[in-house]
């Protein structure tokens, strides 16, 4: 017979999970949702309290981050350089590190990876002092290159990487490709890092969200208006005269946001999706 009381039960449990889930989801969204709705408000309105009913006063405060020389498509256009540059950089030579860790044994390795550990234990701020007068020896002031070339030695990308690929591979593939005759550049192109995606999507994201948001360093090296990342022209909107202007900031802050969410759209797919599966049959 059919246990209705076990039904129930299941049903229940469904529920709560279904309730719970749903608050952590409203909760995630929440801040986002502020952050738009202040763009939409006076500042006036911002200092009363908190609001989740957009305002019109959208148009005002972008007319005010374009009177203060808020340049948003050379704002974008420079973060987009230096995010896409750095994150292309630090995933693929991260995961030819973690390639050579895992498939190839050589002296040193296991000092090698004590030190990728110790460095992902290293906070940045502890080296940035050196780091700014190592750069301004080399006479790389205002210029991307020191917030772009680091990303090729990035620790816990490595980490990362290599902590995933232990979980995929198997010397099959790289062993029968080498008896097709590949290269070992070639193995690692068409099949390591087809089977790595989930992961290179998952350290994209933070790795994207990471340099984008990046504000202390390019802050450091970087003088000229016409380099600003986003984040530097945002905080130039900090005060007008004797007030400061939060529902421009919130603007300012919206617009820098809007491409973190679609990146995160496009890339979350091949993080849910398994592409392994059924890779090798053991």
């Amino acid at each position: 017979m059919y246990d209705t009381s076990n039904a129930k039960k299941l049903k229940a449990q469904r529920t709560l999970l279904y309730v719970f889930f749903g608050l952590l989801t409203l909760l995630s969204i929440l801040p986002f949702w502020i952050v738009i709705v202040n763009a939409t408000r006076t500042a006036p309105q911002i200092q009363q309290g908190l609001s989740l009913i957009p305002r019109g006063n959208a148009w005002n405060n972008w007319t005010f981050l374009r009177g203060r020389g808020f340049n948003i498509l050379q704002g974008y256009g420079n973060s987009f350089f230096i995010a896409a540059s750095a994150t292309t950089l630090s995933l693929y030579f991260s995961s030819l590190t973690a390639y050579a860790l895992i498939v190839y044994e050589f002296k040193g390795k296991k000092i090698m990876w004590g030190l990728i550990l110790m460095l992902i234990m290293i906070p940045s701020q502890v080296s940035i002092i050196g780091f700014y007068r190592f750069i301004a020896n080399i006479g790389l002031l205002n210029n991307y290159i020191p917030l772009i070339l680091p990303a090729v030695a990035s620790a816990p990308t490595v980490f990362f990487m290599k902590q995933y690929l232990e979980t995929i591979y198997h010397p099959a593939l790289v062993d029968s490709a080498r008896i097709d005759g590949a290269s070992e550049l070639k193995i690692f192109h068409t099949i390591i890092l087809p089977l790595m995606r989930p992961a290179l999507a998952t350290m994209a994201i933070f790795g994207f969200i990471g340099s984008w948001n990046n504000f202390l360093l390019p802050l450091i090296l970087i003088n000229e208006r016409s380099m600003y990342t986003l984040p530097m022209l945002v905080q130039l909107l900090t005060t007008d005269g004797y007030r400061t202007e939060f529902g421009a900031m919130y603007m300012g802050i919206a617009l820098s946001i809007i491409p973190l969410i679609l990146l995160y759209t496009f890339l979350s797919r091949y993080i849910i999706g398994g592409v392994t599966a059924g890779g090798v049959k053991q």
